[in-house]
């Protein structure tokens, strides 16, 4: 079976936040909180040059999500390939979700109130493309890696 996975090459990336556009771009969604966040923080100056540190932090869709069973109304699901996704329809905006991830990753829609996260844009997957964060950044740092599971 599949696994996938974002993965980014913090060599490569130059923090020009593109990703996180083009993701709420391709779901719609409105100013206000991101569904993964890239941060670039100045650490020391290095020989009288900047050096920074990158982080990124998106959904794990982990092996055994503790944000899929807390879920009051089954909105939270785990699928066969391993994509843990918000089902928007059955989403009360509980953010139980939210409270149950170790990493804190659900945000609420300010326009819905429903809890959103990264699904690695599993519609694009289904059609045979990337992410819509992968697809669209200009200096390729951002991959989705396949694993494969037994």
């Amino acid at each position: 079976m599949k696994k996938y996975m974002l993965h980014l090459n913090t060599r490569r990336c130059i923090a020009c936040f593109g990703c996180m556009v083009h993701c709420k771009v391709n779901k719609s969604l409105p100013v206000g909180p991101f569904l993964c966040d890239i941060s670039c923080t100045p650490l020391k100056m290095i020989g009288g040059v900047p050096k920074t540190e990158i982080t990124f932090s998106a959904c794990r869709h982990c092996e055994e999500p503790l944000c899929v069973p807390v879920c009051p109304t089954d909105a939270m699901v785990k699928r066969e390939d391993g994509i843990v996704y918000i089902d928007q329809e059955k989403c009360i905006g509980c953010m139980a979700c939210k409270t149950a991830c170790p990493w804190d990753i659900p945000v609420k829609n300010p326009d819905d109130g429903k809890a959103v996260k990264c699904d690695l844009c599993m519609d694009r997957i289904d059609a045979g493309l990337k992410p819509a964060c992968v697809a669209k950044c200009t200096t390729h740092a951002l991959q989705l890696v396949t694993l494969e599971t037994v």
